[in-house]
């Protein structure tokens, strides 16, 4: 499926053109493993099987089994059974583990402070359709200026269509067509891409996930081992015959899309897809396996503009050390399920910015580069940030300038960010405006 939630454009793909839920794509991935099944209350701690096998609880609880064990009494018996409870919900939900308090304050001051300390080391971000926006690429959801608000012309069965897979191997044109208008390359990063970056050279970054294809990350300057593109990347395409799968470059899919035809392979004359996630499809291998090593790991949570909505993406939330602290910058605050439910269904706790047990959860709600801009003038990095994007943007339109070739579409031609509006930043507790 499409990266729902994705605001790039890499391959156009619905990643990129945020997901079904308006911010991030759904995709298939691999299910979370389903709890350990409940052992039966009829099976008394101690007694063996007929096969002579131990009682599961004890196994599961790491006791010995031996022939006392069998002869214990009820009394054993019943401290037994509190010992599995307690481990199961150990496991299942987290408790009983440490939740260290690591802000002073659940405020964006408070993690400034904790990135200046000792403490914070290393930073994964986790970025959506928002942090785009400000660059010119249109979100999912809008009502009249969203992606979905302006296929009519491509008369779709439903607007998802053209980001699902099965719709694309039998008609691929709308999706090209729409590749077209908003193809990687007609636009500049913004504050926020550039606020990665500097993140990475100044060795906080230990990884972007990002659910974007319009591969601005790339532009920006980050490196691939820098990011996990979890809904895919326009920057390389493959046949889509399994029997095939010849890998196409980025300037072989550009000159196809420009020139209104569809890609076939060269080999076999099958359709070529960039390589970017639709509904229907798998997430990238990366992005499990990255995972499985990075939240071990990680200092600090980075989330901006992102909606949450959209598994398996949504739930890295729930993948870092219970006292890890999280930062959500955003128009809104998101990402608040249920915890009990979330750590049930596999999909890790929910943010909890609000309750009296809050202790490491904070939103800041607005402009997602504002929020990055007020960001860095508290880490002292501000004016270093606004250098960094006029240069960068100074050089690629200096090379847009050089090679001769005038923006195919004026309508979507590159933007700046716009300056940061203090007075519409706000704080999660509706502070004074930062």
């Amino acid at each position: 499926m499409v990266a729902g939630s994705c605001s790039s454009l890499p391959g156009l793909c619905p990643s990129c053109f945020r997901c079904r839920h308006g911010t991030e794509q759904s995709v298939t991935a691999p299910r979370a493993p389903a709890p350990r099944p409940w052992p039966s209350r009829t099976v008394k701690t101690g007694v063996r099987g007929a096969a002579g096998a131990p009682e599961p609880r004890r196994l599961l609880l790491g006791a010995p089994v031996d022939s006392d064990s069998d002869t214990e009494g009820g009394a054993a018996g019943g401290e037994a059974e509190m010992d599995f409870l307690r481990h199961f919900f150990s496991q299942t939900l987290g408790l009983g583990t440490q939740k260290e308090r690591l802000l002073d304050e659940l405020t964006l001051e408070g993690v400034t402070r904790y990135m200046q300390s000792e403490r914070c080391r290393r930073v994964i971000c986790l970025v959506g359709a928002g942090i785009s926006t400000s660059a010119g690429i249109p979100d999912f959801r809008s009502p009249s200026t969203g992606l979905y608000a302006n296929l009519e012309k491509y008369r779709l069965p439903y607007p998802e269509a053209i980001f699902e897979i099965g719709y694309f191997k039998k008609h691929p044109e709308p999706f090209f067509a729409l590749a077209k208008e908003l193809y990687p390359g007609q636009f500049k990063p913004t504050v926020c891409h550039y606020f990665i970056r500097l993140l990475k050279e100044k060795g906080l970054l230990l990884r972007c996930y990002t659910q974007n294809i319009d591969t601005l990350e790339r532009v920006a300057g980050l490196e691939p081992e820098d990011l996990v593109e979890a809904h895919g990347t326009f920057y390389t395409s493959h046949c889509t015959s399994a029997l095939c799968r010849q890998e196409y470059t980025l300037s072989w899919m550009k000159e196809k899309i420009f020139s209104e035809v569809t890609p076939k392979c060269e080999k076999c004359h099958s359709v070529v897809k960039p390589d970017i996630v639709f509904f229907g499809e798998n997430l990238p291998a990366r992005f499990f396996s990255c995972m499985q090593s990075d939240f071990l790991k990680v200092d600090l949570l980075l989330i901006m503009g992102t909606s949450l909505q959209v598994q398996p993406f949504a739930s890295l939330i729930g993948k870092a050390p219970l006292s890890t602290p999280r930062l959500l910058i955003n128009k809104e605050k998101t990402g608040q399920t249920d915890p009990f439910l979330g750590m049930m269904m596999g999909l890790g706790g929910g943010m909890d910015f609000d309750s009296k047990k809050a202790y490491r959860d904070v939103a800041w709600l607005g402009d997602c580069d504002q929020g990055c801009l007020a960001l860095a003038d508290l880490l002292g990095w501000k004016k270093e940030l606004e250098d960094l994007v006029r240069k960068e943007h100074a050089s690629i339109d200096a090379q847009q300038a050089g090679s001769g070739s005038p923006n195919p579409n004026p309508s979507t031609s590159p933007r700046k960010s716009p300056p940061p509006d203090k007075e519409e930043a706000r704080t999660s507790e509706g502070e004074k405006p930062q």
